[in-house]
């Protein structure tokens, strides 16, 4: 299968080392050679690099890597085709589309049952309260990944008028990704990165290995901070003093389907887990998003739908239909709790590997 990378940080950051053994599994010390590609928000713009060569030989993967790019956000993806075509450059990703006036880009490891039958009779799949006349974005390429992504934007834009709270955003996501599990549990690994903004990095985990494979594909993230020592890289004679190179400011969360080096704490995620990234920590409760809205790191956007109602009715909207739990959540003041829909899903899941 493939594999993925994120960065998100406190301050900007070059994401060089990371990426330097990263590459190296599209091809050298793995073979992941069906393609790669990268995204880097830099302030409302999103920089993408996509290419069909394998990381390793890329001569564009040579340059991004020496290229110090400093960034808040960032994702990447090295492929090993298992839908659409492998040469294809429609077919790498990560995926990007505009809505609301903001950059959305994403990248998957795993299979999605539920959108492996792309361009069939069947049509497009929907997620959430999404119908036919709510579809804005469709796939240009063949594989589950951009369909399951085009389907989380249409489920979004279905749901809200304008950019929602970053709660409201979280609490969303989340069960659009149940949504893709539920029913295909056995079947189905899925591990995202959303990047949703020059601040925002949303991460899911529905790990596991195919029938017959002993490789297990899920999500690791570790947090590079003050004190800063030295990273080894795994994939490559390669390491980096952090302490001289860093300032008592910096702050990086690395997210990636195996860890990139020897001797940093990995952690993995769990299955059913949504984390969202911010400033380089992780956030995994819809609540505990609040306060980041307060500090105005939600999403920023002049965008206001034709004739739509203004985001205080949406709020209010939203209150009248939830109980009174679920309303202190939306407003930051409740301390945790997971939706219930949510939790129904999480008592069938399998044993955690």
């Amino acid at each position: 299968m493939c594999q993925i990378l994120g960065m998100n940080c406190a301050e900007k950051t070059d994401f060089c080392f990371s990426f330097a053994g990263f590459r190296q599994r599209g091809g050298n010390s793995d073979k992941h050679t069906d393609g790669w590609g990268l995204a880097i928000y830099e302030g409302r713009a999103l920089r993408t690099f996509i290419d069909n060569l394998p990381a390793a030989e890329s001569p564009l993967a040579e340059m991004v890597s020496n290229y110090p790019i400093k960034t808040l956000n960032m994702i990447s993806h090295i492929r090993y085709a298992t839908q659409g075509s492998a040469c294809d450059l429609a077919n790498v990703h990560p995926f990007q589309r505009e809505m609301w006036g903001i950059q959305w880009c994403f990248c998957h490891n795993g299979d999605m049952p539920k959108f492996s039958n792309i361009g069939d009779s069947s049509g497009y799949r929907m997620l959430g309260k999404a119908t036919d006349d709510d579809i804005v974005h469709t796939p240009v390429g063949d594989t589950d990944s951009e369909a399951a992504f085009c389907a989380i934007l249409n489920a979004l834009n279905a749901e809200f008028d304008s950019p929602p709270s970053l709660p409201e955003l979280y609490k969303t996501i989340q069960c659009l990704c149940h949504e893709i599990v539920a029913g295909e549990e056995a079947e189905t690994i899925c591990n995202i990165l959303l990047g949703c903004s020059q601040y925002t990095l949303f991460a899911f985990s529905w790990p596991g290995a195919r029938p017959g494979s002993d490789v297990w594909n899920g999500l690791y993230y570790t947090i590079r901070q003050p004190p800063f020592t030295t990273a080894e890289l795994i994939d490559m004679n390669y390491s980096v003093d952090f302490s001289e190179v860093t300032t008592t400011t910096d702050r990086v969360a690395v997210i990636t389907t195996k860890p990139l080096t020897k001797n940093e704490r990995w952690v993995e995620m769990k299955r059913g887990d949504l984390l969202m990234f911010d400033k380089g920590l992780p956030y995994s409760q819809a609540s505990d998003c609040a306060f980041i809205e307060k500090e105005g790191r939600g999403l920023s956007s002049t965008y206001k739908r034709k004739n739509s109602h203004d985001s205080n009715d949406s709020i209010s909207s939203l209150e009248s239909i939830m109980v009174p739990e679920e309303v202190a959540m939306l407003n930051g003041t409740l301390a945790g709790g997971v939706d219930i829909r949510v939790a129904e899903m999480m008592n069938r899941t399998l044993p955690h590997h």
